[in-house]
């Protein structure tokens, strides 16, 4: 699996073509591009006549990590997809998408960077502002308890949560962060926060946004308070699995519409 120095570290990445128009594909936290194809979140699987590049955020997957907690904020991971961007696609626009953690990094890195980015496709957008800080503990407490009980009990105690109807029909998966980098990982995690709204207001970039319900974590506040902000927006929410199936089409169409028609 090819790799590029980023940073610090060496992110693993494919893609998926050599021509076309491209597309930068992201995965949520403790996730990697195997994982959300397990989940039924590679949206990029039916693009034909572009480029789908999909990496492995640091410390995730087949990418190495680093031990400071703060490389693992939304905003350090947006500093490592632009400056991807800039080795693989040197001045390219491009569409971005991505669930979750991949949502905060590109908003992140749409906020720094604006001109990057074509259209940008946010998936199951994660607790953000006044949802933050809960869930913020939550990630704080389960880096306690990997480093005090190890991997098997963090994953106990996530096979007794609730299960969103969406992801009904989702195979089982498991982390694919080390256990020993995992806390280092969840404590960045719980210092990131998306981008100030007024800033998310000022994004003049089409935006779809694909949410699902009854899901704590990625709340569908958050993907309501995005769809109010982002004027160049829409909300498309699954309430079963089939709805989840519809993504990758609606993506598909979301980055070939004719805005100028």
């Amino acid at each position: 699996m090819p790799t590029l120095p980023v940073r610090g570290v060496d992110l693993a990445l494919d893609l998926s073509a050599d021509s076309g128009p491209l597309v930068v594909q992201l995965h949520g936290l403790l996730s990697s591009r195997v994982r959300d194809e397990q989940m039924g979140l590679d949206l990029g699987k039916v693009l034909h006549g572009h480029r789908v590049l999909r990496y492995d955020a640091r410390g995730h997957g087949e990418s190495s990590g680093s031990w400071n907690e703060r490389d693992y904020t939304w905003s350090a991971l947006a500093e490592d997809l632009l400056t991807l961007l800039d080795i693989v696609a040197p001045g390219e626009k491009v569409h971005g998408v991505g669930p979750s953690m991949g949502t905060g990094t590109l908003l992140h890195a749409a906020a720094r960077d604006p001109e990057r980015f074509t259209t940008l496709t946010l998936i199951t957008p994660p607790t953000a502002w006044g949802t933050r800080p809960a869930q913020a503990a939550v990630y704080r407490a389960n880096a306690a308890l990997v480093e005090k009980a190890g991997l098997e009990a963090y994953l106990e105690l996530g096979a007794d949560g609730p299960v969103p109807p969406a992801l009904m029909a989702a195979p089982a998966t498991y982390p694919t962060v080390a256990a020993d980098l995992m806390p280092t990982v969840l404590r960045g995690a719980a210092i990131s926060d998306l981008p100030p709204k007024d800033v998310v207001r000022g994004l003049d970039v089409p935006v779809l946004i694909l949410a699902w319900t009854k899901d704590y974590g990625h709340p569908l506040k958050t993907a309501r308070t995005l769809h109010t902000l982002i004027e160049d927006s829409r909300l498309v929410t699954a309430r079963n699995p089939y709805g989840v199936v519809a993504w990758p089409g609606l993506f598909a169409e979301h980055i070939t519409m004719d805005r100028d028609g």
